[in-house]
């Protein structure tokens, strides 16, 4: 089986590792030159993928190229690429229609297409469809197989991979989707089969929607519990004991990476667009989720006020700038609106992250502090790394304000 993976970067390069690891012939297609030049010396530009693994990616056949002419004849195209919300609040698809178009110059007869791109339900049928059968003149269904498989990528996850999380699929004919779940049966454990294209398309929203709102909640309830005097950690491990009708979710200084922030909002834009009424519950979470980074910097200024000093002038130390901990992942990290507020309100400003090397805020560099233990009028703690020293930093630390719930101390300040 040839296989070509459209977009190599965190849904796209793993896939290919797992079908090269299967036996299966993998070509990977991306529009960054550097990205491919890296992966054909044996670098890998994303967490999850070592350089080693990458090199016996290659050892494997698998090879990298920004040449449409290089593809081969592939028996399955897969889309990986990224899709941003828009200036309407919905998905760009630019990035999709590109690469629906290159696949329809390789599609040829019996083959299978599958977007992997997030997005609104429908436009597997109703975007890509009509590209590829544009460019191929084949019809979808009859002259190939067509169908949408949301992914489920959770960067730095040691646990789940593409070999073990359930890969769901839904093709626009039942023919369809036998042919996504016979190519997926071959690097994924299980195929969840869903009833269309659609169906698909609207499970990868509702588990991020399902997320973003509970999310929200906590977050919602840690503004006022704190004013209310209440420890909203020790009632989130005390509900967490009940054993059935309860998942706990924790505040924290915002919400980061592709999913949370972004996917759901392809939701509320096809209810809006297309029915004419809003999806309050993620227009709420929304807005409840980019308030947290403004209520971070306003604590903050409340700790050093208790401390007699202003913010303007303050020396404050932030403790992981990415979106996730143990990832190099910057993604809509909640610390760059964060660095941002606080620089408005003329702080002096450091980081430091293990994972992050350099920082820059709006085009302005952020000084890299030595260690995680750095003089400091105030340090924040926005993402608990697992190479932190937690309880070492909390004992040096002058003033520290824990928006994750891990520490305590004299010293400390929970969210």
């Amino acid at each position: 089986m040839n296989v070509v993976i459209i977009g190599l970067g965190y849904v796209g390069l793993p896939l290919a590792a797992e079908a090269v690891r299967v036996g299966l012939n993998v070509v990977g297609l991306d529009v960054k030159q550097a990205t491919v030049d890296g992966l054909n010396a044996g670098r890998s530009h994303i967490d999850d993928l070592t350089d080693d693994d990458i090199r016996a990616m290659v050892a494997g056949g698998f090879r990298a190229t920004t040449n449409i002419d290089d593809a081969g004849d592939p028996d399955v195209i897969v889309i990986c690429v990224p899709t941003p919300l828009s200036e309407s609040d919905g998905p760009d698809l630019t990035a999709v229609m590109s690469a629906t178009e290159s696949a329809g110059r390789l599609l040829r007869s019996g083959a299978l297409v599958v977007l992997e791109s997030t997005t609104y339900p429908g436009t597997t049928d109703e975007v890509v469809r009509p590209l590829l059968e544009k460019a191929s003149e084949l019809t979808a269904g009859i002259g190939f197989n067509l169908a949408f498989s949301p992914e489920r990528i959770d960067p730095g996850n040691e646990t789940y991979g593409i070999r073990n999380t359930p890969k769901v699929v839904g093709g626009i004919t039942p023919t369809c989707t036998e042919a996504a779940a016979e190519f997926y049966g071959r690097v994924c454990d299980t195929v969840v089969r869903a009833k269309s294209a659609r169906e698909a398309e609207m499970a990868k929203l509702l588990e991020n929607t399902y997320r973003h709102v509970n999310i929200a909640l906590v977050n919602e309830m840690a503004i006022f519990c704190h004013e209310l005097g209440v420890d909203l950690w020790d009632a989130i491990r005390c509900a967490s004991t009940k054993p059935f009708g309860f998942q706990p979710f924790y505040p924290g200084p915002g919400v980061g990476g592709h999913c949370i922030p972004i996917d759901p909002n392809y939701l509320s834009y096809k209810v809006r667009t297309e029915l004419s009424y809003p999806f309050r519950f993620v227009e709420l979470a929304q807005e409840i989720n980019s308030r947290m980074p403004g209520y971070v910097v306003d604590r903050a200024a409340e700790l050093l006020n208790s401390d007699a000093k202003p913010l303007n002038g303050a020396r404050v130390l932030l403790l992981g700038v990415t979106y996730k901990k143990d990832i190099a992942d910057q993604r809509e990290s909640p610390a760059r609106p964060i660095a941002r507020k606080l620089l408005a309100r003329g702080a002096r400003l450091c980081y430091h992250d293990p994972y992050v090397m350099s920082w820059r805020v709006d085009g302005r560099e952020i000084p890299r502090a030595d260690s995680p233990s750095a003089e400091a009028d105030l340090t924040i703690l926005l993402q608990a790394h697992s190479d932190y020293d937690l309880a070492d930093i909390a004992a040096r630390a002058h003033l520290l304000f824990d928006t994750r719930g891990r520490l305590s101390g004299d010293s400390v300040t929970q969210l």
